[in-house]
């Protein structure tokens, strides 16, 4: 799966297994779109959302409206469900910010950092800088690597408000941060309109979007992880996006456990737009 890395699908799959404890509280419920690659990464991957062939019965399927019909998403709810998303050559399971039943409802809002520079000191400051404006709203933030280039901070929800007014919030939020520092943030999407700064992506949080999940290995060299991490590891600049590998994964949990495993029981009510 990893040719330069000697990672193998077998190892792919007992990463999984390993971290299945820590990652289920965070994935289960929620409707799976995976990223597989059948060469492994040096060949071109592809994103499926519909398992309506080929799945196995015992497989949560949840029915999501679309234009011309259905889309048949897998929902993954115990380590089986996520062996199985291993077996079928899925590297990186991406997630939506809501879960069965309550789909228009999400208990999660993302912010996706994503930079175009490997500038560790800007996507530090930007970051803290997030934080920072979250808590002045009220809002307690947890951090993870992306596993790719920048980090993701969300804020766990009460369930109240549905994707609508979450998107809007998180794209009101990032509009404020841009201001803040327009030099090095900004809320372009296309890379050429960027000017090199850091997208503040909110569009995580439209009904039906995805990000990383949590402890998702990444389709990249040394197969990074999409990892919690604390704010002072972000802080000291000894977490990086890339930090947490599949191989370093089981060593970490041995040691600090599921950084996140208290973030569902503080929930917050979704504040005004600032």
């Amino acid at each position: 799966m990893f040719p330069d890395d000697g990672i193998t699908k077998g190892e792919l799959c007992a990463y999984y297994e390993r971290v299945a404890p820590a990652m289920l509280p965070h994935l289960g419920g929620r409707p799976v779109t995976m990223e597989r690659f059948h060469r492994g990464i040096d060949a071109k991957g592809f994103f499926q959302k519909n398992v309506s062939k080929g799945a196995p019965e015992w497989l949560q399927t949840v029915a999501v409206p679309k234009k011309d019909g259905v889309v048949n998403y897998p929902v993954v709810t115990d380590e089986r469900g996520l062996m199985w998303l291993a077996n079928q050559n899925c590297i990186t399971p991406h997630v939506w910010t809501s879960r069965v039943p309550e789909l228009v409802h999400p208990d999660l809002c993302v912010f996706d950092l994503d930079p175009l520079d490997d500038d560790a000191v800007v996507l530090r400051n930007a970051t803290l800088l997030l934080r920072d404006m979250l808590a002045e709203l009220g809002c307690t933030s947890w951090v993870k690597t992306t596993g790719s280039k920048g980090f993701h901070v969300v804020v766990p929800l009460d369930g109240k408000a549905d994707s609508g007014h979450v998107a809007h919030f998180a794209h009101s939020v990032g509009r404020a941060l841009v201001k803040r520092d327009p030099a090095h943030l900004t809320q372009e999407f296309y890379k050429a309109d960027r000017g090199g700064r850091i997208l503040i992506d909110t569009g995580r949080n439209e009904f039906g979007a995805t990000f990383a999940a949590t402890y998702a290995v990444r389709p990249k060299p040394t197969a990074p992880v999409s990892a919690p991490c604390t704010w002072d590891e972000v802080e000291s600049g000894e977490a990086g996006p890339t930090t947490f590998t599949l191989r370093s994964m089981t060593e970490r949990l041995d040691a600090v456990g599921d950084l996140w495993s208290d973030l569902y029981r503080r929930p917050c009510a979704l504040p005004p737009p600032p």
